[in-house]
């Protein structure tokens, strides 16, 4: 029978079409499961446990965490749905917690939002969607997806303020047609108002701020957890080579940093360089700081490389503003970009994200890891 296409972009009625909501306990993925299930579709929500969580970990504004899931739970039995819990702790521990805490010691910046997303969420959450025989995986991130026949492309969300999509370019081609944003072309109050409409017990739940596993925005209490060595002495220096101080551990500082080097000179020092392999970091003037070059690796990409003109744009932090640049896609591997301008506090272990604007708002083409 020909049915008229539905909300998700599926050729069947929402009563005939089964979706998996990820569902975090917040009121974004919450309110997309009242959503979904108010416009009829099968809905089944499964909540992921990624970590063991403490008492301080309980009271942080962090997603993912017991609360969390006693809060997601309420929600599935409020709107009468299926609810599953994934405990995934080895999974989390092996794929983002570890990878964080090494990315450190390389002297890096990581953002463990993109390998939790690279790995447990849009990886194994894609295959029990799957093996649950579910036609989409929907989700509660502000990015928006524009689907073609079978192929989707995604863009920034509506409200840039909440756009996500700095943190989902690694997803694949194979995930990004399965998976659907509803929230992508609302605002965040207009998300509210639904949760509140609907009585969700999450509708003026606080949003969350720090990373899951990192109690308090503490990430060097978490690195000397696992790796106890981390906090080793090394030498400060100047672009001259100079040592003019000593640092208590690499793992205190990024690129960009100026308080906590403790040097005092006659201009403000600015962290330029950490050398992990010779536990030093070097410091010097802000005027040091801007790049225009910058070499990636382990690209993913999103779009024919045919749209990859002069016209595109690139992000370079979560809080960073679009920057004209030009893309040399090397290989399947690597790239490398060029500002238009230079840009100060560009760190290796950040993703550099690409994005090219067009009728429907601004596309993501893909992106990859910054290296030195």
């Amino acid at each position: 029978m020909n049915y008229e296409i539905n909300s998700i972009g599926l050729k069947k009625k929402p009563a005939d079409t089964t979706v998996v909501v990820a569902m975090s306990g917040g009121v974004d993925s919450s309110t997309v499961a009242a959503m979904m299930k108010r416009e009829g579709y099968k809905v089944i929500g499964i909540t992921l446990k990624l970590y063991d969580d403490g008492k301080e970990v309980m009271k942080s504004k962090q997603c993912c965490s017991g609360q969390d899931i006693m809060d997601a739970k309420r929600v599935a039995q409020k709107l009468g749905i299926d609810h599953k819990i994934l405990y995934y702790q080895n999974k989390f521990k092996q794929g983002v917690i570890d990878n964080f805490v090494d990315s450190y010691l390389k002297g890096e910046t990581p953002i463990p939002c993109v390998q939790c997303n690279q790995t447990v969420k849009f990886n194994d959450l894609f295959q029990v969607s799957k093996e649950l025989n579910a036609d989409a995986m929907v989700t509660g991130h502000y990015v928006k997806s524009i689907t073609s026949g079978k192929d989707t492309s995604m863009y920034r969300a509506i409200d840039e303020n909440r756009d996500q999509s700095y943190f989902l370019f690694n997803t694949t081609k194979d995930q990004l047609n399965y998976l659907r944003f509803p929230l992508g072309g609302m605002l965040k109050d207009e998300t509210r108002k639904i949760a509140k409409e609907l009585e969700l017990n999450v509708a003026n739940k606080p949003d969350s701020q720090d990373i899951c596993f990192v109690p308090n925005g503490d990430y060097a209490s978490v690195i000397q957890k696992f790796k106890p060595e981390s906090l080793k002495k090394g030498n400060i220096k100047n672009l001259e080579g100079k040592v003019i101080g000593v640092h208590d551990g690499i793992i205190n500082f990024t690129i960009g940093q100026r308080k906590g080097i403790k040097v005092a000179d006659k201009d403000p020092l600015y962290v330029l360089k950490i050398n992990s392999d010779k536990n030093e970091i070097v410091v010097g003037p802000k005027e040091k700081l801007g790049k225009r070059i910058i070499n990636l690796d382990n690209i993913n990409l999103l779009a024919d490389k045919s749209e990859f003109d002069q016209k595109i744009l690139v992000k370079v932090r979560s809080t960073g503003k679009l920057l004209d640049a030009e893309i040399n896609i090397k290989d399947q591997n690597k790239a490398q970009v060029k500002l238009k301008e230079a840009e100060d506090g560009i760190s290796p272990g950040q993703a550099c994200v690409f994005y090219k604007k067009n009728e429907y708002g601004y596309k993501v083409l893909g992106g990859g890891w910054i290296k030195v």
